[in-house]
């Protein structure tokens, strides 16, 4: 994942809204989100490269979500990033002991931020962050630097999610004004942008929401809102930003009995 804007608050009907662009190589192989053989209570797409994933859920409530951290030439680590997220959700660790579990062993993955959480709170833990951190209820946003970084698509997706919640939509609406949201692929103004040690048409190609690039660009688009009920939709696009294939699951958490 490049891009999740989140709105948390665990008082509300669906504690978790998630909306998140997932941008990689195209020629990295992947499996849509789909439910794991190997583990029958996971909902997470498959990075078939190195086993991982980069989101997912469980029929519990589990959530996880890893981008990676743009640091040029950072050594990739002996582990691969979206074994923090399958991992997690496959073990039964409260999220608080799995992040404290992971900032011991950073140096083990490359460049990482991670949230994971459930349907009682929400923690943040990064390679390049202070020690683990619940979060508080709000609207957050994360890319490829810490948490709520005021990178230009940072701000304007955080800006987007207020807006489409304050309209009230809930359900296959909400799903839809969000991932209408994810397309968003214009450019940031060159005065804006990050240096990040890329160079500025690197930075310029990677400054929007959605990413359209022949060779590294925007995957797919997820949203998932977590509550006593779980959603969560799946959409995929090719190198030239085309749509290629959308799958969406709806089923009922077993967290609330």
């Amino acid at each position: 994942m490049c891009l999740i804007a989140f709105a948390f608050d665990p008082d509300a009907e669906n504690p978790l809204i998630v909306a998140a662009n997932r941008d990689e190589f195209h020629q990295r192989p992947a499996r849509p989100i789909h439910w794991w053989n190997e583990a029958p209570d996971v909902l997470a797409g498959r990075d078939m490269a190195a086993a991982g994933s980069w989101m997912g859920v469980t029929r519990s409530g589990r959530f996880a979500a890893v981008t990676n951290v743009r640091i040029p030439d950072a050594p990739p680590g002996k582990r691969s990033r979206g074994a923090l997220v399958a991992d997690f959700l496959k073990d039964d660790r409260d999220p608080e002991a799995w992040c404290r579990k992971v900032f011991g062993s950073r140096e083990d993955y490359g460049p990482f931020n991670l949230l994971v959480g459930d349907l009682q709170g929400l923690w943040y833990a990064g390679s390049h962050a202070p020690p683990p951190r619940a979060l508080e209820p709000g609207i957050h946003c994360l890319s490829n630097h810490l948490l709520n970084t005021p990178w230009p698509k940072v701000e304007r997706a955080r800006r987007a999610m207020a807006g489409i919640l304050d309209v009230g939509l809930t359900g296959r609406a909400l799903d839809q004004g969000l991932l209408q949201m994810l397309r968003d692929d214009r450019a940031a103004p060159d005065d804006s942008l990050p240096d990040t040690g890329m160079g500025l048409e690197r930075e310029r190609m990677l400054s929007p929401v959605f990413i359209v690039s022949g060779e590294y660009g925007t995957r797919c688009s997820t949203v998932l809102a977590l509550g006593a009920r779980v959603r969560m939709t799946e959409r995929r696009f090719d190198r030239d930003g085309a749509r290629s294939g959308e799958v969406s699951w709806e089923f009922k958490c077993l967290q609330q009995g």
